[in-house]
């Protein structure tokens, strides 16, 4: 074990397992890098036009400015989203996603033919899923899966082509900043992050 950083762990239950599963969860930690994903109910394409994917990015960039969240790499398609960043303030990943999340769907639903409520929320009142990464490895690739969504939901043929997913900050950049901070979970005790897994 390299170093441990303090962990602020909540779910909507006390029990870690259940059934043999790992428990979903959401982690709050300081200098860390994430990936985070959310999708819209029912895999609605509420991103189809170009109105709600112009909201999409605007709230995005408001809010990942004001609480300090970095995006590298994040890829927009018609019902979900992806993004790889870097987050100063681990206590800040609950405000954000709340009112990133909030304002979308506020004014996305405006544009929609019917309101969608709720509008992210899945199965076990799931509205996100983030993760922090444990080392480069983890990170090249969750880079790479965000890098070519387009492609892998056969959008375009060259992710390159694809104007909604946006590179805030080249890999190699990233990742030379992530390892001089310290910024991977390397070293937590943790079923959910034991390498091989």
């Amino acid at each position: 074990m390299s170093h441990f950083k303090k962990l602020r762990k909540s779910s909507a239950t006390k029990t870690e397992v259940f059934r043999g599963e790992h428990r979903y969860e959401h982690w709050y930690l300081d200098n860390q890098v994430y990936f985070i994903t959310a999708r819209c109910r029912e895999r609605y394409p509420a991103f189809a036009g170009d109105d709600a994917k112009h909201i999409f990015w605007e709230r995005v960039n408001h809010y990942t400015t004001k609480y300090e969240f970095f995006p590298w790499v994040t890829s927009l398609l018609d019902n979900h989203y992806h993004t790889l960043g870097y987050l100063r303030t681990g206590e800040n990943l609950g405000p954000l996603i709340q009112h990133l999340h909030g304002s979308v769907a506020q004014l996305v639903n405006d544009l929609l033919p019917e309101r969608r409520l709720p509008f992210w929320r899945s199965a076990g009142n799931r509205d996100y899923f983030d993760d922090c990464l444990r080392d480069e490895k983890q990170c090249r690739l969750a880079f790479r899966y965000t890098l070519t969504q387009g492609e892998r939901q056969g959008v375009v043929r060259d992710y390159r082509d694809y104007p909604h997913t946006r590179v805030q900050i080249e890999l190699e950049r990233g990742l030379k900043r992530a390892m001089e901070l310290k910024a991977f979970i390397e070293g937590v005790p943790y079923r959910r992050y034991q390498t091989g897994r």
